[in-house]
C-alpha cells in the first residue's frame, strides 16, 4: 500500500442499495475464521454473500495499480484505461494528467455500511485486494469508518442518489488538497456512458486520520514516524 497521490481514479466494483450493509455482509464470519491470519485468503470472501463478483472485479483493478507502482506503462495494451484517461484529459483543467502518477483503486458504494460488529477485517479485506475508497450516504458506526481510514481508504459521502453503475470510473482530482482544506465539497467526475460531475464530501477527520490516509495506511504512518526519529 502506497501513499495517496494528488489525483485518484476509482472503479466502481460494487453498488449496494440496501438500507444498511452489515460488517458480516462485508466479510462473513463462521467459515472464514480459519483465514484470520491470512489477509489475502480472508479477502477472497469479501461481500461473498452480497455481491459474489466483487472480489474478481477489485482484484483486476489491483493488478493495474500494482503495475503502476512497478513503473510499468499502465495504458499499454489497456484500451479501456486509455480511453478513460483520454476522457479525463478532455475535462477542462486536466489536460496534463499523467496516468502513472494517478493512484487507481476499487470502490464500494453502500447507503449505510458497517453496521454490527467492530471487526477490522470488514475494511482490511477491501484494502488488500485494491480498495481505495467507499462512497456512502452515511457510515453505520464510527468504528467501521475509523477502520476504513486506518487502512488508507477514503470515507466519501454522497448526499444524492448514486448516478453511477458497477464498471464506471470516478476521477477525483486534488484529493490531498481537499483533505487539508475544504472536505465539504469535493468535485469528482463520473466516467460512465457520459462524463458527469458530482460533489463528494468527507466528514470531519482528525489531523492524525488525515495523515494516515495520506500515508496509505496506519502501518505506513507508524513506519514513517519511526523512520523520522
Amino acid at each position: 500500500m502506497t501513499a495517496l497521490t494528488d489525483n485518484i481514479l476509482l472503479k466502481v466494483c460494487s453498488k449496494i442499495l440496501d438500507e444498511v450493509t452489515t460488517t458480516d455482509e462485508l466479510i462473513p464470519s463462521g467459515e472464514t475464521s480459519s483465514y484470520r491470519s491470512n489477509p489475502l485468503g480472508l479477502a477472497e470472501f469479501t461481500l461473498s454473500r452480497r455481491d459474489p463478483e466483487y472480489v474478481g472485479r477489485s482484484k483486476k483493478v489491483d493488478l493495474v495499480e500494482k503495475a503502476r507502482r512497478r513503473g510499468e506503462d499502465i495504458l499499454k495494451n489497456n484500451n479501456e484505461l486509455l480511453e478513460i484517461f483520454e476522457r479525463i484529459r478532455s475535462i477542462e483543467g486536466f489536460s496534463n494528467i499523467i496516468a502513472n502518477d494517478t493512484e487507481i483503486g476499487s470502490m464500494i458504494y453502500a447507503k449505510k455500511p458497517g453496521d454490527g460488529s467492530a471487526r477490522e477485517q470488514a475494511a482490511s479485506c477491501q484494502r488488500v485486494i485494491g480498495g481505495l475508497a467507499n462512497i456512502a450516504k452515511e457510515y453505520a458506526t464510527k468504528r467501521y469508518r475509523s477502520n476504513v481510514m486506518n487502512w488508507g481508504m477514503l470515507p466519501f459521502l454522497l448526499d444524492n442518489e448514486p448516478d453511477f453503475e458497477v464498471g464506471d470510473y470516478i476521477f477525483v482530482p486534488n484529493i490531498k488538497k481537499h483533505l487539508r482544506g475544504d472536505m465539504s465539497n469535493i468535485p469528482a467526475y463520473i466516467l460512465g456512458e457520459n462524463t458527469k460531475m458530482i460533489n463528494l464530501s468527507i466528514a470531519e477527520m482528525t489531523e492524525d486520520e488525515k495523515s494516515i490516509v495520506e500515508a496509505g495506511s496506519l502501518i505506513n504512518y507508524n513506519r514513517n514516524r519511526v523512520g523520522k526519529k
